[in-house]
């Protein structure tokens, strides 16, 4: 896989030097390189303690992304997933630490421990107060003598980091850091590992599995699954939380991006998570953001924390560290009604034609089953949804079926156009509205369907700027229409397909997403609009046989 980089040697210092760049003077760093990398406060705030923390890279923002005021007074910087030397952690502390003291977090890996731990002890024979606070917030093994440190790990950093900004004595910074650390539990999820920049990646996982309990170093999970949906995931990864967090009246979560899942299936896993019994006990809520990553790992982290007082005030205090997630108190979702008028008049009142209901039923069950199909075809020559925009029409449609005026032609075209004007997405959603509005209002004038059919697509074109060769749905549609007046539903569907399928052998593309491709991708892949249009007519000659 390829990266943005110079060379894997530089890697570290380069993004550190990023990181400077962009923070506006807010950020320094030791002069120390390659050996030494320490992010540190360009102004330090003398006579308060300082909270330093730290270890491999690749987990950005992490950890030199948290230094900044109420976080931490400095990040030392280790390789990808390497701990940092132990000259480089004590120049880290060194650099920030005054009389009042340090308290060092350190997460629960042996290289951190050891190198952390050593350089703590240097800096005490050098006179420097050193309190260590150690992160082992993993439950992936209940009984592991040895926990990892997660992202939990950065709740301590704000714990902590509060308490100091705030004047407390390195006693108290300590002692609340270590509660907190105490008071959290972290699992973590993910469907692909890290990719290390430089090297080649090895995958172990098939399409449609998933690793539970894994750290952030792209080692492999306690556990191998099926991925299952996401509510079923929530509930399986929340039951997995002992004491204290079983037993928690008041409860934080931080939801963490291990770095490639997109934010909408972050929001969805958030939202799956909180309807848990123990998500209903959430009041502070943080994220989902990306804070403590494993480079491009598909995946992400549950982080829950009991809360005190102490510990949500330090949650909810404000920081100007901009990767930080701030704590939100979790309020009642607010819904508000639909405003009037959107409809555009009156509901029609409801009629049945079973011949009709029986043909639009066809029409919906051929789209909600071709839809797989639509959508990987769309993949190549869109951005592969044609195939969900008509099913999800179709699944608009077939649950108001019984609410539709199917004995009135003009009015049931109209229904039809407004429900898939609001239900499916996209242009497509759009264009089938103006195709139905249009027809309705030439049956409403006493045109047969066909010569209504023909209206439609007239206005279709006029307003889509697309007409036959422009590599549409129109394509299917214009000659399916036309066989339609001349010939019956059955030569239709026939036109349909054949236009479908000339669709092709066309190399430029009139209008939408496939208007930007070269011609070299858009051929031999004919348009899902128009396969679309030709299995709706295929369904409906099926139905009328």
């Amino acid at each position: 896989m390829a990266h943005f980089i110079n060379d894997r040697a530089g890697l570290v210092t380069d993004a550190i030097d990023g990181l400077i760049s962009g923070s506006g003077g807010a950020l320094a760093r030791l002069d120390g390189y390659p050996e030494i990398r320490v992010v540190l406060r360009t102004e330090p705030e003398p006579g308060r303690v300082a909270v330093v923390s730290g270890g491999g890279s690749g987990h950005e923002p992490a950890h030199a992304g948290f230094v900044g005021p109420g976080l931490l007074a400095a990040a030392v910087c280790g390789d990808v997933f390497a701990s940092p030397s132990v000259d480089a952690v004590i120049a880290g502390i060194l650099a920030v630490t005054g009389e009042a003291g340090c308290v060092l977090i350190v997460k629960n890996y042996a290289g951190d421990r050891l190198n952390f731990g050593l350089a703590a002890e240097r800096a005490r024979a050098l006179g420097r107060r050193v309190e260590t606070v150690l992160v082992a917030d993993d439950i992936a093994l209940p009984d592991a003598a040895q926990p990892r440190g997660l992202a939990g790990t950065l709740l301590v950093h704000k714990a902590a980091g509060h308490a100091a900004a705030s004047g407390a004595p390195l006693e108290e910074v300590a002692a609340l850091a270590r509660r907190t650390a105490g008071a959290m539990r972290t699992l973590g999820i993910a469907v692909s590992t890290a990719t290390i920049p430089g090297a080649k990646p090895v995958p172990r996982l098939s399409d449609g599995q998933a690793e539970l309990g894994l750290g952030i170093h792209g080692e492999p999970g306690i556990e191998r699954i099926d991925l299952p949906r996401a509510d079923a995931l929530a509930a399986r990864m929340t039951a997995r939380f002992p004491a204290p967090i079983a037993g928690a009246e008041r409860l934080a979560l931080l939801v963490n991006n291990l770095g490639s899942t997109t934010a909408l299936e972050m929001q969805v896993l958030t939202k799956a998570v909180l309807a848990t019994e123990l998500g209903g006990r959430v009041r502070l809520l943080l994220g989902p953001s990306p804070v403590m990553t494993a480079l491009d790992m598909h995946g992400a982290s549950l982080t829950f924390l009991a809360l005190d007082e102490a510990i949500e005030a330090a949650l909810l205090s404000e920081t100007p560290v901009a990767a930080w997630p701030r704590a939100r108190i979790l309020r009642e979702a607010v819904v508000r009604p639909l405003p009037e008028g959107l409809s555009g008049g009156p509901m029609p009142t409801p009629s049945r034609d079973a011949v009709v209901a029986g043909r639009i039923a066809a029409v919906c069950r051929a789209l909600i089953a071709a839809e797989d199909a639509l959508n990987a075809l769309d993949a190549r020559v869109g951005d592969g949804d044609t195939g969900s925009t008509f099913a999800e029409g179709a699944r608009a449609v077939l649950a108001d079926l019984d609410r539709l005026p199917q004995a009135e032609p003009a009015a049931l075209c109209r229904a039809l156009g407004e429900r898939l004007g609001r239900a499916a997405g996209g242009s497509s959603g759009v264009l089938l509205s103006i195709f139905f509005a249009a027809a309705g209002s030439a049956l409403a004038e006493d045109a047969d369907w066909a010569k209504a059919c023909a209206a439609g697509l007239d206005r279709v074109c006029e307003v889509g700027g697309a007409g036959p060769g422009s590599r549409t749905m129109l394509d299917a549609a214009i000659p399916a229409v036309e066989a339609l007046a001349a010939s019956g539903l059955g030569a239709a569907a026939r036109a349909a397909r054949a236009g479908a399928e000339a669709t092709a052998g066309m190399e430029r593309a009139g209008t939408g997403r496939s208007s930007y491709l070269a011609s070299g991708d858009l051929k031999g892949h004919p348009d899902p609009g128009a396969v679309a249009v030709a299995t709706a007519f295929e369904a409906l000659a099926a139905e009328s046989k």
